[in-house]
């Protein structure tokens, strides 16, 4: 057990007010969940500006915030009987579609209803490399974020798919929706990101600390004021789309992080979904390739624009 709490601390901007204290901190973590913040606002963890608040606080430009999150324990992570779209399953290996909104895996307040907790229901058995808290886990998706992700059932699969992901051979292919009119057909942007040091719990480019990130675009369509675009990773950093996008000036659609665009989208949070997903299996060395639909809410903001 880990004893020690965490701190955190955000200033809000001119965007940022008028939103209600507990929404605003759902969405300064993934793994930050709305009920978690509320029980830590109940539990005075939570101050603006020194003093304590209730969960329908609206917040004002240039409030101060300040979060203690209570220490890590060692939980035992219960099955639940949480519907999953299988795209792909075997002894080795699952592949699911994951549904935006969906964390991929517990934590520290939030030890329910994530696709670990559905895995373990389903399959019974996952491997054990991520600990308690992310049996099976090899890469993760962002909660807003939709789309493919894959699991191993099995140590020696969680080696082969982690050392794939590591020699960049894994083919990661996203589309996402992003703000304004992008120039270029295509791209690469090459921006070493590290956490952005006036917001700790963000991602920013960072070139002397950061670690190397490498995106490469392509346009599908152009709409004027947004630009429907396809994204393949060859690096994983953690927000990787969303602040490459962000650095050249092209914010994800909806993204309540990185984005400063205040238009109503017909989406909750960032239009961006993990589209094909491939590796070599790890047991028979076959090459596994898998497509998935673009969701409604992003079909939804695309047929908008047309």
């Amino acid at each position: 057990m880990n004893d020690t709490e965490t701190h955190h601390a955000f200033q809000v901007n001119e965007l940022e007010a008028g939103e209600r204290i507990d929404k605003f901190l759902a969405h300064r973590e993934d793994d930050w969940s709305r009920m978690s913040v509320q029980s830590w606002i109940k539990e005075q963890r939570v101050q603006v500006n020194g003093n304590p608040v209730k969960s329908n606080y609206r917040l004002a430009a240039g409030d101060h915030v300040e979060v203690a999150v209570p220490p890590v324990e060692e939980h035992h992570i219960e099955p639940e009987a949480i519907p999953l779209d299988i795209v792909y399953e075997d002894e080795d290996v699952i592949v699911v579609n994951k549904q935006r909104g969906m964390v991929v895996h517990p934590a520290p307040g939030n030890y329910s209803g994530t696709m670990v907790n559905a895995l373990l229901y389903h399959c019974k058995d996952l491997s054990g490399i991520g600990g308690v808290i992310r049996p099976g886990i090899v890469h993760r998706i962002d909660k807003d974020t939709s789309g493919l992700i894959m699991a191993a059932k099995n140590d020696a699969a969680h080696w082969s798919l982690a050392e794939q992901l590591k020699e960049h051979t894994v083919e990661r292919v996203y589309e996402t929706l992003v703000n304004g009119n992008v120039p270029h057909d295509h791209g690469t942007v090459d921006a070493a990101i590290g956490r952005d040091p006036k917001h700790r719990q963000r991602m920013a480019v960072d070139p002397k600390k950061g670690k190397s990130a490498v995106t490469h675009f392509e346009v599908i369509e152009r709409f004027g004021t947004a630009t429907w675009v396809r994204c393949r990773l060859e690096t994983g950093r953690t927000h990787q789309i969303r602040v490459h996008m962000k650095y050249i000036g092209h914010p994800v659609v909806g993204d309540p992080v990185y984005s400063t665009q205040v238009k109503k989208w017909p989406i909750e949070g960032q239009a961006l979904h993990a589209k094909v997903l491939g590796f070599f299996h790890p047991r028979t060395g076959e090459k596994m390739r898998f497509v998935s639909k673009t969701p409604k809410d992003i079909e939804a903001c695309l047929a908008r624009l047309r």
